[in-house]
């Protein structure tokens, strides 16, 4: 491996999520941001420069390098969730381009569940719209704890500092009433490129970092729970080998804490307990694995374990439940079926489930509950109780992303229905 390519696999790695509303520009954004850090190849540039004057467009339209789908082309929007990677001399990025349209909540919750960082776009026109709050709820429901508001189109408001300012305090009164830690605020133009990359000359009145700074420098290595050490078991590795004739090994991502050699852990559900012996990763022995490595463990007493166990340390044990208080949203055309039966999916465990109620709706625009209406259809979001057949290993999805975090398949045609957040009473 080279010296540069050691150096870009050692990189810190950030994973943002764009929102916004219908042509806010989320996509000319994230052009933008390729555009300006020279992440093109010069055969991607030459073609949108050739479509760019086919549909008669007066600027390189950046925005095609993102809306991969000839509809999305032929509309000038985003319908479903676009990654793009990029990278600079600091970090990693995976972006996730989801889509602004009401109808595809589904595609944002998908796009952000796995996000450090939401990037959310405001039209500085418009100002702070329904799907502003819809979009900055979903951030909040699904733990993201870093959120950069970019006021977008500031050229078109002729880079006016009150329009900015009315529109930051009205967000910052609707996300007071959210779970969010950490909002940053910047006032952009995607297509001029003022504040994205580099600090704007049009915009003095600005005293703040511009975009890519910001995602460069904002750190996320607190995002994980480094505190409660959970280990799903995925596989177990046999080698059969003679060179490893006795090897044993328990395979997985770590999905919280920090596991080293000589802890006392803890197998779950049978509760017998060792010590690890070594830890592996594809490049040998390690002394240390938290989340989110993707580890091999073996242990110093031989134990029953297979797939869908999880190592734990003795005096810090997740919940055995098999009630389980979710909140989801329904990614299924046809709609929730209290009493119905589903498969449930949560680290590497699966199981069968039963949709004991429905407790409320939630209107997202408005963070009202809806308890009169309580038919769960495509997008809603909903909190409901739910029997699985066997006790699951849960936290709370506030405690933890990995372990807290569920989704839902139809047992018949193997579609995801539902992507579901624990819940602990």
């Amino acid at each position: 491996m080279s010296d540069q390519a050691q150096k870009l696999e050692e990189m810190d790695l950030l994973r943002f999520t764009t929102a916004g509303s219908v042509d806010d520009g989320k996509s000319t954004l994230i052009g933008r941001l390729m555009y300006d850090t020279k992440t093109i190849f010069e055969d991607q540039l030459e073609a949108i420069e050739t479509t760019s004057r086919q549909r008669g467009d007066e600027n390189v339209n950046l925005a095609l390098l993102t809306d991969g789908l000839k509809a999305e082309r032929e509309q000038g929007i985003t319908i479903d969730v676009a990654y793009r990677y990029f990278a600079t001399p600091k970090r990693k990025f995976i972006i996730a381009d989801t889509p602004g349209h009401i109808q595809y909540t589904r595609n944002m919750v998908t796009g952000a569940s796995t996000a450090n960082l939401a990037v959310i776009l405001i039209d500085a026109r418009k100002g702070v719209v329904e799907q502003t709050c819809r979009h900055a709820f979903i951030a909040s429901l699904l733990n993201i704890q870093h959120v950069a508001l970019c006021v977008n189109k500031m050229d078109l408001v002729d880079y006016d500092e009150s329009v900015y300012d009315a529109i930051v305090k009205r967000f910052r009164e609707f996300a007071s009433r959210l779970n969010i830690n950490d909002i940053a605020f910047f006032p952009i133009s995607a297509l001029k490129g003022d504040n994205v990359v580099e600090k704007s000359e049009n915009m003095a009145w600005y005293k703040g970092p511009s975009l890519l700074y910001h995602l460069e420098s904002v750190y996320v290595g607190n995002d994980h729970n480094h505190v409660d050490a959970r280990f799903p078991v995925q596989w177990v590795v046999r080698p059969q080998s003679d060179k490893y004739h006795d090897f044993r090994g328990f395979a997985g991502k770590v999905a919280g804490g920090v596991f080293k050699p000589g802890d006392e852990v803890t197998v779950l559900p049978s509760g017998f307990s060792s010590r690890i012996k070594t830890i592996h990763t594809f490049e040998g022995e390690i002394e240390e694995a938290f989340a989110p490595m993707s580890v091999t463990i073996t242990l110093e007493d031989e134990i029953d374990i297979s797939r869908g166990d999880m190592i734990v340390k003795p005096n810090n044990r997740p919940e055995a439940q098999q009630d389980l208080e979710m909140m989801i949203c329904w990614f299924n055309e046809k709609k929730l079926k209290p009493g119905g039966k589903y498969e449930i999916r949560h680290t590497t465990q699966d199981a069968k489930a039963l949709i004991k109620e429905v407790r409320y709706k939630v209107n997202i625009n408005t963070l009202h509950k809806i308890e009169d209406d309580l038919e769960v259809g495509l997008n809603d979001i909903a909190r409901v109780s739910v029997r699985a057949s066997r006790p699951l290993f849960t936290d709370s999805y506030r405690k933890n992303r990995l372990t807290g975090s569920v989704i839902l398949v139809d047992p018949f045609t193997h579609e995801t229905v539902a992507a579901g957040m624990i819940v602990h009473r």
